[in-house]
């Protein structure tokens, strides 16, 4: 009787201990794959990225001016569904629904993608004002703009998909002459480049504001106590962005600069005349070093965010600094390109 009891009691505790394995593998598991998932996409080169899609298509011998930054936004599109882990904002179990800060890098780099789509159906494919826009492009848009956490039927990297999809058939006709399929159009032009430069501008410094006001003091970088309160009468106050919301709105900035610094590559190919004609191509390159700057790689396995001056550094008002800088540039590029 004795040695029964024994025996389901030895049972009993293999069963528990094996239990106890079990969930710790499991909990083992989820943490590497929430920092493989977690890390952010690496940079990619944007004139390979256009040959490579060229060379499958067979068309490598004809890469017109536009090819490379509408390849840009579809390559920006399919790294966010297809890097490690897929597109995490509407996962809906772990580890995906616990790595907020790679979902608001995602976020942060859709936004820009969205822009610079939208840049492309609304002033790069159209000669003028009144001129008709792109049906390929008049698709592709909308689908960018589909809600971002969707999991549900259609799920966002359905429509994404669709989005991309279209961005490479604007891409064949942007390479077709003549036949029945109506050629695609790419103007590179300095209005539609300022019009484009006026959506970064805002975008830009949209961010550095937010990064910024993260700082230990309440209130906005380098205002007084005096200066605060009379924005806040006039209908501008500046809020102080939360301790729970400072990482968020760090890898927000991370996700916009990294989609951002492709782009402007990749505008810096396919508007190359117009740069040089306007001797712009210098304020395009101190945008790009400064984006580079941001994406330095993070040391730390937390973001820090301490006083200006004090033991700890504060990660937010460094990524502020290069966004600032980008944003400054991008001032003056909207400018040389508004001269006649």
């Amino acid at each position: 009787m004795a040695t029964n009891e024994a025996l389901n009691d030895l049972k009993s505790k293999g069963i528990l201990w094996g239990f106890g394995v079990f969930i710790l593998i499991v909990v083992v598991i989820l943490i590497f794959l929430g920092a493989w998932w977690g890390s952010e996409p690496g940079q990619f080169n944007i004139q390979d990225e256009a040959v490579k899609r060229a060379e499958e298509t067979h068309t490598t011998d004809n890469i017109p001016v536009g090819y490379v930054y509408t390849n840009t936004l579809a390559h920006i599109a399919e790294v966010l569904l297809h890097k490690p882990g897929g597109y995490i904002t509407n996962d809906v179990a772990p580890p995906g629904v616990l790595l907020d800060n790679i979902s608001n890098w995602e976020y942060g780099a859709l936004v820009m993608l969205r822009d610079a789509t939208t840049a492309l159906r609304n002033h790069f494919a159209r000669d003028q004002s009144q001129s008709a826009e792109d049906p390929d492009l008049a698709t592709a848009e909308p689908y960018f703009y589909y809600e971002h956490n969707s999991w549900a039927l259609p799920s966002t990297e359905a429509e994404y998909q669709k989005g991309i999809d279209a961005l490479h058939k604007y891409m064949s006709r942007l390479q077709k002459y003549g036949g029945p399929v109506k050629k695609a159009q790419f103007y590179s032009r300095a209005d539609n480049l300022w019009q484009y430069t006026e959506v970064v501008i805002k975008r830009l410094g949209g961010l550095s504001t937010r990064l910024s006001a993260n700082d230990s003091s309440n209130y906005g970088p380098g205002l007084t106590k005096l200066e605060q309160q009379a924005a806040e009468e006039k209908g501008t106050p500046i809020s102080k962005v939360t301790w729970l919301e400072i990482d968020d709105v760090f890898y927000e900035a991370r996700g916009a600069s990294w989609a951002l610094l492709h782009i402007l590559r990749a505008i810096k190919h396919d508007f190359e005349d117009i740069l040089l004609d306007k001797r712009a191509m210098r304020t395009v390159d101190i945008m790009i070093k400064a984006l580079e700057n941001a994406l330095t790689p993070i040391l730390s396995p937390m973001i820090l965010n301490g006083s200006g001056y004090g033991i700890f550094a504060n990660y937010s008002l460094s990524m502020a600094n290069y966004i600032a800088r980008a944003n400054a540039a991008a001032l003056d590029l909207r400018d040389i390109m508004n001269r006649g």
